[in-house]
């Protein structure tokens, strides 16, 4: 894998046309207690909690909150584990609460796992898992993206 910081210039030109990403989905950010988390940031930033759901293929509870009036603000993705040796659990044992993991959209997930793995990238899943409402998800491992878990999310009709 290239470092970021040694990339030529003609790489940079186009590098998210080439793999797909669209913009930023979401912050993933781990908490330990959802409830107590989704308070906090309604009650201290304004967001809105738009969709809660609980993933038990991934032993998560979660949240996603919109930041802003209209959902082209971004969202806030807030993680509370299920069971302690979930990734969440052991993420919050190994680090404590906080930023987890960096979403970015993509509109068709296979076409950009491909052309992150021609280019030496590894990826967590060989082939995509069921992500929050709908989505189809798959992770960059965090070596190969400067210490930074990156998320890639093709949205589903619920997202």
């Amino acid at each position: 894998m290239t470092e970021p910081g040694s990339l030529s210039t003609s790489s940079q030109s186009t590098p998210s046309q080439l793999v797909g990403l669209l913009q930023i989905d979401h912050v993933g950010i781990a908490v330990p207690d959802l409830d107590a988390a989704i308070a906090f940031y309604e009650g201290t930033f304004g967001m809105t909690c738009v969709h809660t759901e609980t993933n038990d293929e991934q032993g998560v509870r979660e949240a996603m909150l919109q930041v802003g009036p209209n959902p082209d603000g971004g969202a806030v993705q807030l993680l509370a584990p299920l069971r302690p040796d979930s990734p969440i659990g052991r993420f919050l044992d190994r680090s404590g609460p906080g930023i987890q993991q960096m979403a970015y959209t993509v509109a068709d997930i296979d076409a950009t796992c491909a052309a992150l793995r021609e280019r030496g990238v590894r990826l967590l899943y060989e082939t995509p898992k069921r992500g929050t409402a709908g989505s189809r998800i798959n992770f960059v491992h965090p070596k190969d993206a400067g210490g930074v878990l990156v998320e890639l999310v093709e949205p589903g009709h619920d997202h």
